[in-house]
């Protein structure tokens, strides 16, 4: 394989599996350079949504496709924002919209555990009747002020403890090294190797 198709339109996203995905040797081209919209997310799991989001790029490129559906979930908050994590305030929101309504929703309560999720899902074609699904997490909590400039999303404001450092201030090879992301890549690539 020397490219796939990416499920995503992610700025962020896009850089982060370009990345990972650069000393292989793949080329990843991201579904809007191909023209191809985005797939609708109707599923309350991560892993029904990137499924769907694969079979539908794979199907419009002709291309082996991966699929990414992430987020982050809040113990307090029962797991929200969970898959709606980039429009929890909305379908046109910012990431500090929805990092602003998690704060608010936070208000008052001391257990701050949230971990993200990713949800990989990579398929040869479209009606792949075994694509490789990995899920993994990677934990840590969240901290109402912002901190560090990299990352995207809740990077700022999702703090690991062992590292004492937000996602946000890793620079990106540490993230790729232990972020949800390029865990369930690794996991990924060691199913696909021979």
């Amino acid at each position: 394989m020397q490219k796939l198709v990416l499920a995503s339109n992610s700025a962020g996203k896009v850089r982060e599996f370009t990345a990972l995905f650069a000393p292989l040797g793949i080329t990843v081209i991201p579904q809007g350079d191909l023209g191809i919209a985005a797939a609708e997310e109707p599923y309350f799991t991560f892993v029904e949504n990137a499924l769907k989001k694969a079979r539908h790029a794979s199907k419009e490129s002709n291309l082996p496709a991966l699929a990414d559906d992430s987020g982050i979930c809040i113990t307090a908050l029962g797991g929200r924002p969970g898959v709606r994590s980039a429009r929890y305030a909305g379908d046109e929101a910012s990431d500090a919209n929805n990092n602003a309504k998690v704060i608010a929703e936070l208000r008052g309560i001391t257990d701050r555990r949230a971990h993200y999720v990713c949800a990989l899902v990579f398929i040869r074609h479209a009606l792949d009747p075994e694509p490789v699904i990995v899920q993994t997490q990677w934990h840590g909590e969240f901290m109402d002020v912002p901190r560090g400039n990299a990352g995207f999303g809740y990077d700022p404001h999702f703090f690991i403890p062992a590292l004492d450092k937000t996602a946000a201030e890793l620079d990106p090879a540490e993230k790729n090294n232990i972020s949800h992301r390029g865990q369930a890549l690794r996991q990924l690539l060691a199913i696909l190797s021979p």
